[in-house]
């Protein structure tokens, strides 16, 4: 079967699980489980630029989808004014510290070798540092006591949200160029481990900096690119649409909000992938995957092995930026304590390897199936023990046990698909085409 007959058919019954979960439990649950299947596929795109076209093992996902989120907060939140006027001018001063400080060793560095290079570019890091923290920790202490049970934190601009799906993407391409400039040179091993602990600093900095982000405390009721629910339902045009459908308004606008945030997410995701399809079938790209089969080569050939390692770093990871920008409008939140390695690097991973590495559509594809499976499992399998101990005692040990042991099937599924596909399908769902069929 050719990998364009493999994309037909299995994005079709892709489409078919979804209908079916319209079908048989709701169109309002079909159309959620669509739209964070378009997040991770766009995701997992990300991820599939950084492995599939250079073979770069990014660990830390959850960081670069962290930072995605923090944009939605301050582009899109209204400003604090008591808060800036609690601290706003220490923040200002602190920042303005930390950029003299950089420009300093900067120019000390320019002009001076050897040891006396390392002490003076270690006294201005140390004198830096004490001035920061002068203007920094009063400001702070200021901003996080003002009103602290219902903001406590700075705020964002009040922009609409939409434009932080951008700056999300700013936001990890700056951060994946800071980590790539540190990283990239380390064997994969290492470099898998050096992004595993920088995006736990990050999220550790999030979780902490209640003036930015408040912290543990979350960022509730974030603006809609879309609208309201309650508006809609009070919309004559709406009413009208209801009744002429025969769909009861309240039903029919949680449906409406939810297929406007999918086109909004598909727009989005076919943009990339049309980007991401002519970057990859261009000598670019080309380029990008003969580094990855054979690095020593390409340097032989006079190819910037590390330079391109940081190009395609930085855009997987901004890809990623903006997928998690997309995650929190959806959720209209920002919740900290929501990343985890779990969600944001493991699945996202499975989501590659299961739809193909190296292949734009398997990627896309794997996003869609897993998170799927993903949703789908805790509801089937509870179902699933439900049949199997029918005929049991309401109090029998076994029936308990195997009714507590429901949730439980998501990782398991995830282990064992894992498992079957690199077993019976190791290059995924949908194949890398071979470079031969790529340049036909």
């Amino acid at each position: 079967m050719s990998n364009r007959e493999r994309i037909i058919y299995l994005y079709g019954a892709m489409a078919i699980l979804l209908v079916a979960v319209g079908v048989f439990q709701s169109w309002t649950l079909s159309l959620t489980i669509l739209n964070l299947c378009l997040i991770s596929a766009i995701m997992s795109l990300g991820v599939n630029m950084q492995w599939g076209y250079a073979g770069l093992f990014n660990v830390g996902i959850m960081g670069f989808a962290a930072l995605g989120g923090l944009a939605g907060v301050i582009v899109s939140m209204p400003p604090i004014p008591g808060a800036w006027s609690a601290g706003g001018v220490g923040i200002g001063l602190s920042l303005l510290a930390l950029v003299g400080t950089v420009g300093i060793a900067v120019f000390v560095r320019g002009r001076t070798s050897g040891s006396v290079r390392t002490l003076a570019t270690l006294a201005i890091a140390v004198i830096g540092y004490f001035v920061i923290r002068r203007f920094f920790d009063p400001a702070v202490s200021a901003i996080e006591s003002f009103d602290a049970a219902r903001t406590g934190y700075l705020g964002g601009l009040g922009m609409p949200i939409i434009f932080s799906w951008l700056v999300g993407g700013v936001f990890a391409a700056g951060a994946a160029w800071l980590v790539g400039k540190i990283a990239l040179g380390l064997r994969a091993d290492y470099l898998a481990i050096a992004t595993l602990g920088i995006s736990e600093i990050i999220i550790a900095f999030m979780r902490n900096e209640e003036w930015l982000t408040r912290g543990v405390k979350n960022v509730s009721g974030l603006p809609r690119p879309v609208a309201y629910e309650v508006q809609l339902q009070q919309a004559q045009w709406f009413v009208d649409l209801s009744t002429r459908l025969g769909i009861d308004p309240i039903s029919f606008s949680s449906i409406y909000v939810r297929l406007s945030y999918a086109l909004l997410f598909a727009v989005v995701l076919i943009v990339l992938m049309w980007l991401a399809e002519k970057a990859l079938n261009s000598p670019w790209g080309r380029m990008m995957r003969a580094i990855r089969d054979n690095r020593d080569a390409a340097e032989a050939m006079g190819k910037d092995v590390t330079g391109r390692h940081l190009q395609i770093f930085v855009l997987g990871s901004a890809v990623v930026g903006i997928a998690g920008a997309m995650l929190t409008t959806l959720d209209g939140q920002f919740t900290p304590g929501q990343y985890n390695p779990l969600r944001f690097t493991f699945l996202i991973w499975v989501m590659v390897i299961v739809g193909g590495s190296g292949n734009n559509w398997g990627a896309v594809l794997g996003g869609f199936l897993i998170w799927f499976i993903w949703v789908e499992a805790e509801p089937v399998g509870g179902w699933l023990m439900s049949v199997i101990t029918a005929g049991m005692e309401p109090t029998n040990p076994v029936r308990l046990h195997l009714a507590d042991a429901a949730p439980y099937m998501r990782p398991l599924l995830m282990g064992v698909i894992l498992l079957v596909v690199l077993r019976f399908a190791p290059r995924g769902l949908i194949p890398e085409r071979s470079a031969m069929a790529a340049r036909k």
